[in-house]
Protein backbone atom coordinates (compact mmCIF):
# COMPACT_ATOMS: atom_id res chain seq x y z
CA UNK A 1 0.00 0.00 0.00
CA UNK A 2 2.50 2.31 0.87
CA UNK A 3 4.76 1.22 -1.92
CA UNK A 4 1.61 2.00 -4.22
CA UNK A 5 1.29 5.40 -2.72
CA UNK A 6 4.46 6.47 -3.55
CA UNK A 7 4.36 5.44 -6.97
CA UNK A 8 1.56 7.96 -7.29
CA UNK A 9 3.39 10.33 -6.14
CA UNK A 10 6.12 10.24 -8.20
CA UNK A 11 4.28 9.05 -11.21
CA UNK A 12 3.71 12.72 -12.36
CA UNK A 13 7.12 13.82 -12.28
CA UNK A 14 8.53 11.47 -14.77
CA UNK A 15 6.42 11.86 -17.17
CA UNK A 16 7.26 15.65 -17.88
CA UNK A 17 10.80 14.44 -17.42
CA UNK A 18 10.58 11.66 -19.93
CA UNK A 19 8.81 14.04 -22.64
CA UNK A 20 10.93 16.73 -21.86
CA UNK A 21 14.08 14.80 -22.64
CA UNK A 22 12.47 13.32 -25.63
CA UNK A 23 11.25 16.64 -27.13
CA UNK A 24 14.96 18.00 -26.79
CA UNK A 25 16.32 15.00 -28.41
CA UNK A 26 14.17 15.82 -31.53
CA UNK A 27 14.96 19.35 -31.68
CA UNK A 28 18.76 18.92 -31.07
CA UNK A 29 18.12 16.57 -34.49
CA UNK A 30 19.93 17.89 -36.91
CA UNK A 31 17.39 17.30 -39.81
CA UNK A 32 14.95 19.01 -37.12
CA UNK A 33 17.42 21.98 -36.46
CA UNK A 34 17.72 22.52 -40.15
CA UNK A 35 13.84 22.40 -40.72
CA UNK A 36 13.32 24.74 -38.01
CA UNK A 37 16.02 26.97 -39.60
CA UNK A 38 14.52 27.12 -42.70
CA UNK A 39 10.73 27.96 -41.86
CA UNK A 40 12.56 30.73 -39.51
CA UNK A 41 14.24 32.13 -42.66
CA UNK A 42 11.19 31.47 -44.70
CA UNK A 43 8.84 33.46 -42.38
CA UNK A 44 11.58 36.40 -42.35
CA UNK A 45 11.70 36.04 -46.11
CA UNK A 46 7.92 36.38 -46.44
CA UNK A 47 7.80 38.86 -43.29
CA UNK A 48 10.11 41.56 -45.65
CA UNK A 49 8.67 40.10 -48.99
CA UNK A 50 5.39 41.80 -47.46
CA UNK A 51 6.60 44.82 -45.98
CA UNK A 52 8.41 45.23 -49.82
CA UNK A 53 5.17 44.69 -51.95
CA UNK A 54 3.07 46.77 -49.93
CA UNK A 55 5.42 49.97 -49.96
CA UNK A 56 5.65 49.58 -53.89
CA UNK A 57 2.19 49.05 -54.33
CA UNK A 58 1.72 51.60 -52.19
CA UNK A 59 3.82 53.94 -53.87
CA UNK A 60 2.52 53.33 -57.51
CA UNK A 61 -0.94 54.09 -55.62
CA UNK A 62 0.12 57.02 -54.42
CA UNK A 63 2.08 58.34 -57.80
CA UNK A 64 -0.66 57.52 -59.69
CA UNK A 65 -3.95 58.42 -58.06
CA UNK A 66 -3.35 62.45 -58.99
CA UNK A 67 -2.42 61.01 -62.57
CA UNK A 68 -6.07 59.66 -63.03
CA UNK A 69 -7.59 62.57 -61.19
CA UNK A 70 -6.23 64.88 -62.88
CA UNK A 71 -6.84 63.14 -66.50
CA UNK A 72 -10.46 62.73 -65.92
CA UNK A 73 -10.82 66.55 -64.65
CA UNK A 74 -8.93 67.90 -67.58
CA UNK A 75 -8.51 65.55 -70.75
CA UNK A 76 -11.27 62.22 -70.96
CA UNK A 77 -13.68 60.76 -68.89
CA UNK A 78 -16.91 58.15 -69.76
CA UNK A 79 -20.17 60.25 -70.11
CA UNK A 80 -23.64 58.20 -69.50
CA UNK A 81 -26.31 59.65 -71.55
CA UNK A 82 -29.89 57.90 -70.59
CA UNK A 83 -33.37 59.70 -71.09
CA UNK A 84 -35.48 60.80 -74.50
CA UNK A 85 -33.73 64.32 -74.42
CA UNK A 86 -30.92 63.44 -77.16
CA UNK A 87 -33.04 60.81 -79.11
CA UNK A 88 -32.74 59.46 -81.77
CA UNK A 89 -29.43 60.54 -82.07
CA UNK A 90 -28.51 59.15 -78.61
CA UNK A 91 -30.48 56.33 -76.96
CA UNK A 92 -32.03 55.70 -79.89
CA UNK A 93 -33.18 52.02 -77.81
CA UNK A 94 -34.63 54.30 -75.31
CA UNK A 95 -38.24 51.94 -75.48
CA UNK A 96 -36.08 48.96 -74.97
CA UNK A 97 -34.06 49.24 -72.56
CA UNK A 98 -32.72 51.67 -69.70
CA UNK A 99 -29.37 50.75 -70.16
CA UNK A 100 -27.96 54.41 -70.84
CA UNK A 101 -25.29 55.11 -74.14
CA UNK A 102 -21.86 55.33 -73.20
CA UNK A 103 -19.74 57.93 -74.84
CA UNK A 104 -16.24 59.66 -74.67
CA UNK A 105 -16.59 63.09 -73.02
CA UNK A 106 -13.32 65.26 -74.01
CA UNK A 107 -12.28 68.09 -71.95
CA UNK A 108 -9.35 69.23 -73.20
CA UNK A 109 -10.06 72.55 -74.30
CA UNK A 110 -13.90 72.10 -74.43
CA UNK A 111 -14.85 75.83 -74.75
CA UNK A 112 -12.81 76.50 -77.33
CA UNK A 113 -13.53 75.85 -81.20
CA UNK A 114 -17.04 74.96 -80.23
CA UNK A 115 -18.93 74.93 -83.69
CA UNK A 116 -23.12 74.44 -84.25
CA UNK A 117 -24.06 70.91 -84.23
CA UNK A 118 -21.27 69.38 -81.79
CA UNK A 119 -22.45 67.57 -78.66
CA UNK A 120 -21.85 69.08 -75.57
CA UNK A 121 -20.94 68.34 -72.14
CA UNK A 122 -22.44 70.98 -69.50
CA UNK A 123 -23.29 72.07 -66.04
CA UNK A 124 -27.14 72.52 -65.45
CA UNK A 125 -27.76 76.23 -64.99
CA UNK A 126 -30.52 75.62 -62.35
CA UNK A 127 -28.95 72.43 -60.63
CA UNK A 128 -24.89 73.08 -60.95
CA UNK A 129 -24.31 69.90 -59.50
CA UNK A 130 -25.97 67.69 -62.48
CA UNK A 131 -24.23 67.83 -65.77
CA UNK A 132 -26.05 67.68 -69.07
CA UNK A 133 -25.61 66.76 -72.50
CA UNK A 134 -27.20 68.75 -75.42
CA UNK A 135 -26.58 70.28 -79.17
CA UNK A 136 -24.70 73.36 -80.07
CA UNK A 137 -27.55 75.07 -81.89
CA UNK A 138 -26.57 78.77 -81.75
CA UNK A 139 -23.48 80.55 -81.04
CA UNK A 140 -22.68 83.94 -79.91
CA UNK A 141 -24.46 86.59 -82.13
CA UNK A 142 -26.62 84.27 -83.57
CA UNK A 143 -30.60 85.21 -84.10
CA UNK A 144 -32.53 82.40 -82.71
CA UNK A 145 -36.24 81.41 -83.33
CA UNK A 146 -37.08 80.04 -79.44
CA UNK A 147 -39.74 77.46 -78.83
CA UNK A 148 -42.20 77.29 -75.72
CA UNK A 149 -41.97 77.98 -73.31
CA UNK A 150 -38.94 80.58 -73.92
CA UNK A 151 -40.95 83.87 -73.05
CA UNK A 152 -39.16 85.68 -76.71
CA UNK A 153 -40.39 84.48 -79.89
CA UNK A 154 -36.48 85.66 -80.97
CA UNK A 155 -33.12 86.04 -79.56
CA UNK A 156 -30.00 87.35 -80.25
CA UNK A 157 -27.30 84.88 -78.35
CA UNK A 158 -25.12 87.13 -76.22
CA UNK A 159 -21.58 87.44 -76.36
CA UNK A 160 -19.38 84.15 -74.38
CA UNK A 161 -22.71 82.44 -74.63
CA UNK A 162 -24.43 79.61 -76.68
CA UNK A 163 -27.72 78.09 -77.06
CA UNK A 164 -28.58 74.26 -76.62
CA UNK A 165 -31.33 72.33 -77.22
CA UNK A 166 -31.84 68.39 -77.00
CA UNK A 167 -32.53 66.23 -80.20
CA UNK A 168 -35.99 65.04 -78.80
CA UNK A 169 -37.86 68.18 -78.87
CA UNK A 170 -39.26 70.61 -76.94
CA UNK A 171 -41.70 67.98 -75.31
CA UNK A 172 -39.10 65.69 -74.20
CA UNK A 173 -35.49 68.14 -73.70
CA UNK A 174 -34.99 71.22 -71.02
CA UNK A 175 -32.70 73.26 -72.92
CA UNK A 176 -31.91 76.54 -73.40
CA UNK A 177 -35.80 77.11 -74.21
CA UNK A 178 -36.42 76.88 -70.59
CA UNK A 179 -33.09 78.53 -69.10
CA UNK A 180 -31.94 80.58 -71.95
CA UNK A 181 -28.36 80.68 -73.30
CA UNK A 182 -26.15 79.37 -71.62
CA UNK A 183 -22.19 80.68 -70.87
CA UNK A 184 -19.72 78.72 -72.59
CA UNK A 185 -17.66 78.90 -69.53
CA UNK A 186 -19.85 75.82 -68.28
CA UNK A 187 -19.46 73.63 -71.37
CA UNK A 188 -16.80 71.09 -69.57
CA UNK A 189 -16.50 68.84 -72.47
CA UNK A 190 -17.84 67.65 -76.19
CA UNK A 191 -19.12 64.09 -77.28
CA UNK A 192 -16.47 62.68 -79.73
CA UNK A 193 -17.07 59.06 -79.95
CA UNK A 194 -19.86 56.85 -78.99
CA UNK A 195 -18.36 53.49 -76.97
CA UNK A 196 -22.07 51.39 -76.30
CA UNK A 197 -24.11 50.67 -77.76
CA UNK A 198 -21.89 48.66 -79.79
CA UNK A 199 -23.23 48.76 -82.55
CA UNK A 200 -23.80 52.06 -83.02
CA UNK A 201 -19.86 52.15 -81.36
CA UNK A 202 -17.58 55.26 -83.19
CA UNK A 203 -17.09 58.83 -83.98
CA UNK A 204 -19.84 61.37 -83.61
CA UNK A 205 -20.05 63.11 -86.85
CA UNK A 206 -21.59 65.77 -85.96
CA UNK A 207 -20.83 67.86 -89.13
CA UNK A 208 -23.43 65.95 -90.85
CA UNK A 209 -26.34 67.47 -88.35
CA UNK A 210 -29.21 69.22 -90.49
CA UNK A 211 -28.94 73.10 -90.24
CA UNK A 212 -31.39 73.84 -87.61
CA UNK A 213 -33.18 75.90 -89.65
CA UNK A 214 -35.05 78.52 -86.52
CA UNK A 215 -30.90 80.10 -86.60
CA UNK A 216 -31.81 83.03 -89.08
CA UNK A 217 -28.44 84.93 -88.95
CA UNK A 218 -25.09 83.56 -88.26
CA UNK A 219 -22.26 85.99 -86.73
Amino acid sequence: MANHSLWARLRPFRRPLLFNKVALRIQSHPRIHSVNSRWTRYKSFRQHRFLGDFTWYSWIFLTWVPVVVFFNANVMELAFINGPSMYPFMNAEKDQTTAPDVTVAWKWNAQHNLARGMIVLFWNPRKPEITVVKRVVGLEGDIITTRPPYPALVIRVPPGHIWVEGDGGERDSIDSNVYGPIATALVIGTIPFVLKPLHRAGWVRWWEHPVNGRVRHRS
